[in-house]
């Protein structure tokens, strides 16, 4: 693993700068991964205690393969869609849109997609994503940066216990397999990129 220098992320190397304007390919990457996070909000996955989305899953596995700047600004162009009323966040339009819904109970969650975007997305590019065990470790620590945020935002309602048993415990497995899975998707996507050619 190499830990200091910054190091070609998964999109660079499937998808060189150098093929396409720059900006075009950073449109679309950021585009492509507002759609992502969009249809992993509205996936419902029977899970135990509680049933769970993949917006997580999501958010650290952008952050792996993008780095940190594009991952952190596909998050942020995600919540801008959010905020302007689109119904991109998960039980909308049900349960609200823009403004009001980001500064419901998961106001929290969603500002810490954007940090562990950035986080995992600074840690990949510093060769955390060569390695499967490093790259766990760097989207379980995304997880627990989004776990982090919407505990203090629920807490700050509800007081940290009770934030705690609704926001936190009943998602302990999902967050174990979202992390797997996530790793698993990114080491593969690595896997194809070696192999090309």
């Amino acid at each position: 693993m190499q830990a200091v220098s910054e190091r070609s992320t998964l999109a660079e190397t499937l998808w060189p700068a150098q093929s396409a304007p720059r900006w075009r390919r950073t449109v679309l990457l950021a585009i492509g991964g507002s759609l992502l996070l969009t249809l992993s909000a509205k996936v419902n996955v029977p899970f135990f205690p509680v049933p769970m989305t993949m917006q997580t899953f999501a958010v650290v596995l952008i952050g792996a393969a993008f780095g940190w700047r594009l991952g952190a600004a596909t998050v942020l162009l995600y919540l801008a869609q959010g905020a302007l009323g689109l119904p991109v966040f998960a039980g909308t339009p049900e349960k609200g849109l823009g403004l009001a819904y980001m500064m419901g109970p998961t106001g929290g969650y969603l500002i810490g997609f954007a940090v562990a975007a950035a986080l995992v997305g600074w840690l990949a590019e510093r060769g955390w994503d060569r390695s499967f065990v490093w790259l766990t470790a760097a989207m379980f620590i995304g997880h627990v940066v989004i776990s982090a945020y919407g505990l203090a935002w629920l807490g700050s309602s509800m007081g940290l216990a009770k934030a705690w048993a609704a926001g936190i415990a009943p998602f302990y497995y999902a967050t174990v397999f979202k992390t797997l899975l996530a790793a698993a998707c990114l080491w593969a996507g690595w896997s194809i990129a070696n192999n090309r050619g």
